[in-house]
């Protein structure tokens, strides 16, 4: 099964902590994740760019953290790359502010998501049937 690759921003202590969360929650349902803020640590530039879109060209389903008054423009970025190349893509938000277009979120990432996920209550357990229903879907 490929893996799961899981965007998000990683900018504070707090996105880094709960992507990590997620990742950890996933590994223990049985999932391999790529995790750019660790796969990339140390890499600079061009490099990032070669290692993300790698991880990205692997991957199997797509979850993205869009949390925020506005997604990271890197989680939008390979939002998009992965729905041009078929992959699922997860749409995760927790946060309760109402920005956006439709709940949240910006439109063409709520429309082009394969499955969404809102809200923090139980999101970890909403998460892995997200992921299962999309690997379900694709076999």
């Amino acid at each position: 099964m490929p893996h799961i690759y899981l965007a998000g921003p990683l900018f504070s202590l707090a996105e880094q902590n709960f992507n990590s969360i997620v990742r950890d929650y996933l590994v223990r349902s049985g999932y391999a994740v790529f995790l750019p803020q660790e796969e990339c640590a140390g890499k600079v530039e061009a490099e990032i760019y070669g290692t993300c879109v790698g991880g990205l060209t692997g991957a199997g389903v797509v979850v993205a953290i869009l949390d925020g008054a506005d997604a990271d423009s890197g989680t939008c970025w390979e939002c998009g790359y992965a729905t041009a190349k078929g992959i699922p893509v997860i749409a995760v938000r927790t946060d309760f502010r109402n920005s956006g277009d439709i709940k949240g979120f910006n439109a063409m990432l709520y429309y082009s998501a394969s499955a969404i996920v809102e809200g923090a209550g139980d999101v970890l357990p909403r998460i892995v049937q997200a992921v299962q229903k999309c690997y379900t879907l694709q076999h």
